[in-house]
């Protein structure tokens, strides 16, 4: 495993319309490398995000609260090694 340091991907849907944000955030993930991971910015919980991963990508995800709230979210979502 590397330690190098890769900037990750960051995604702020907060300026993209809400019908473009989950096909955005899963095109991000299906191009991730095992390992990799990128930076969801929201604002609000994008709980039912993580609720869609475990339906779509059962087993093959992490997701890592970095801020949680009131009025920013960033989770770190990453595809399982």
């Amino acid at each position: 495993m590397c330690s190098c340091n890769v900037t990750e991907t960051v995604i702020d849907v907060r300026q993209i319309m809400p019908r473009m944000r989950h096909p955005l955030i899963f095109q991000t993930f299906d191009q991730l490398a095992p390992g990799e991971a990128f930076q969801l910015v929201n604002d609000h919980d994008p709980r039912p995000l993580f609720y869609q991963f475990n339906v779509e990508r059962p087993g093959a995800f992490g997701w890592d609260y970095q801020e949680e709230g009131p009025e920013l979210w960033r989770v770190r979502i990453s595809r399982a090694a």
